[in-house]
């Protein structure tokens, strides 16, 4: 991975800018800090002023693992384009497949629930239904480690399968079929009839995006690590304020 603020980086964000490009960010982690209960998220306020000037200079969108309910009100602002559920909730045509995953979530849901119950096994473990998708929350779990385990195993004894999905301190359960966020950028880019797009995350639910391979788009990671697809990163949570001054300096400039 390289420092978007090496001369390489630099270079990549000259060519990318340009008159239609769509910029794209993941919610929590990335324009939001992770806290302890996914409740209390919030957009800082020196984030959401750089994103409203942003946003009358190119368009943006939102791709959060978030259900669209959740992550509205917690924007203040109305991006161009808002998807949630990990790309499945807000592409046109979503609503094709919603009822079948409606149903899924809520016979997962029930499985889960009743499995736990024994709080001496799950201790600390919370499960949240997006109507579409599930995330199973172990942060305030005392062993992490132990309790990804024993959930990965109680998620093999659950049938209809479903696709795993890791994040921080999560477990995001998805229909085997919808979409990813990947599928969700590439049909923002169509929609909007974008010329570029550069997309900001900060884990494994962005590695679809990551792992594209489009002239036409650059990904950054928040956090180096060898384990990812993304070609550039940021250290830090905090250079998102940074990037979206420059991103709106450059533009300014077009």
């Amino acid at each position: 991975m390289l420092s978007l603020f090496s001369v390489a980086g630099q270079r990549r964000i000259d060519e990318i800018v340009k008159p239609g490009l769509l910029c794209v960010f993941d919610f929590d982690g990335t324009l939001s800090p992770i806290v302890a209960q996914p409740d209390q998220a919030r957009l800082p306020l020196g984030v959401r002023r750089r994103l409203l000037e942003l946003s009358k200079l190119a368009s943006v969108a939102i791709i959060t693992g978030r259900s669209l309910a959740d992550i509205r009100p917690r924007l203040e602002f109305e991006p161009d384009y808002t998807v949630g559920n990990h790309g499945i909730e807000g592409i046109p045509g979503w609503e094709g497949r919603s009822e079948s995953y409606e149903r899924l979530c809520l016979e997962w849901g029930k499985k889960l629930c009743e499995s736990l119950q024994d709080e001496t096994r799950y201790e600390g473990v919370q499960v949240e239904n997006k109507q579409y998708s599930l995330s199973v929350h172990y942060r305030l779990a005392r062993d992490h480690k132990k309790i990804e385990q024993k959930l990965l195993e109680l998620f093999g004894s659950i049938s209809p399968p479903f696709r795993v999905v890791p994040g921080k301190c999560v477990f995001n359960l998805i229909p085997p079929d919808a979409v990813n966020k990947g599928n969700a950028l590439e049909r923002l880019m169509q929609v909007s009839n974008a010329s570029s797009a550069i997309y900001i995350g900060d884990d494994f639910t962005d590695e679809d995006v990551f792992a594209l391979k489009r002239k036409d788009l650059m990904s950054i990671r928040i956090g180096i690590t060898s384990c990812s697809a993304a070609k550039f990163f940021i250290a830090y949570r905090a250079e998102v304020m940074q990037v979206l001054d420059d991103l709106i300096r450059r533009l300014r400039m077009l």
